[in-house]
C-alpha cells in the first residue's frame, strides 16, 4: 500500500526511535510493525533518509551489514526526536480532524 503523502518522514524517525538502522532496515521495520500493510521503495526511502541527514534529523555512519555488506547506519539526532514529536502531534491532529468528518451524520 503507498504512504500517505508527508508520513514517510514520520515513519522513519519513528522506526529509528528505538536505534540505529541502515536502509533496509528501517523499510524492514516499517514493514513488520505494520503487519506488512507497509512497503517502502528504495526510489521514496533513500531519498528520504537524505533529506533528514540533509535537515540532521538523523545521523549517518557506514558500517558493515548483518550479511557482511557496507552499509550506512541511521541514527535519530536530539533535532530528529524534537522534530518526530512535532509531526506526531500534527499527524493525530490531522487524523482526527479526518476521523470526525467520516463519523459526521446530518
Amino acid at each position: 500500500m503507498d504512504i500517505l503523502p508527508g508520513t514517510l518522514d514520520l515513519l522513519i524517525l519513528r522506526a529509528l526511535e528505538r536505534g540505529t538502522a541502515h536502509g533496509y532496515g528501517i523499510a524492514l521495520r516499517l514493514k513488520q510493525i505494520s503487519e506488512d500493510v507497509l512497503e517502502v521503495g528504495e526510489s521514496s526511502l533513500y531519498p528520504a533518509l537524505q533529506r533528514l541527514l540533509l535537515r540532521g534529523w538523523v545521523s549517518g555512519a557506514w558500517g558493515t551489514s548483518e550479511n557482511n555488506r557496507r552499509a550506512r547506519y541511521y541514527t535519530l539526532t536530539a533535532r530528529g526526536r524534537k522534530q518526530l514529536a512535532r509531526e506526531r502531534a500534527e499527524y493525530e491532529r490531522m487524523a482526527g480532524a479526518i476521523a470526525k468528518v467520516l463519523q459526521w451524520q446530518e
